[in-house]
């Protein structure tokens, strides 16, 4: 098993190798799907004359979702994403209150446990049964009893009456 040290050490490599990936592609036009590969200043000059030439791509805000030679603007694209974000929500809440309609807002109704259902289960099994025998504790034995208002019941009530014999 690896030190703490060497364990450091790892992960700071680890860390170079990625900085170093990301260093050596930025700026890495290769992926464009523009002509133009080599300036992105030259890439966006190419797109801006595609959207405004005759016979190139034509904003049409109206035209339906796999047009060709047509684009959205941008004010439709993210109302389109807006519907799309709100659609989802919809789906997610599905008509849940208003307290409980976020993942937020259900984090902090269980308490933030990500042990949720394995910490209601343990709690649920400390409970008293009615309908089967149960093995607890002393000390989960006398809260118990405490709670139910019976003391402590291992209380030796030899010691009261031999007191009160005297």
């Amino acid at each position: 098993m690896a030190t703490r040290e060497e364990r450091i050490k790892q992960l700071a490599t680890a860390m170079g190798a990625d900085i170093k990936a990301l260093k050596t592609s930025t700026g890495d036009l290769s992926s464009l799907s523009t002509i133009a590969k080599t300036n992105l200043v030259a890439a966006i000059n190419e797109l801006y004359v595609l959207a405004n030439e005759p016979n190139g791509a034509q904003i049409d805000d109206m035209a339906g979702n796999g047009a060709t030679d047509v684009v959205w603007s941008a004010d439709k694209v993210f109302d389109t994403i807006e519907a799309a974000k709100s659609a989802v929500k919809n789906d997610l809440t599905d008509g849940a209150g208003t307290a409980l309609d976020t993942l937020k807002e259900l984090g902090d109704a269980i308490g933030n446990d990500p042990s949720f259902a394995a910490t209601i289960a343990s709690s649920l099994g400390k409970r008293v049964r009615v309908d089967a025998a149960q093995t607890f504790t002393a000390i989960e034995k006398k809260q118990g009893a405490e709670n139910l208002g019976l003391g402590d019941p291992d209380y030796d009530f030899v010691v009261d009456y031999a007191a009160a014999k005297v």
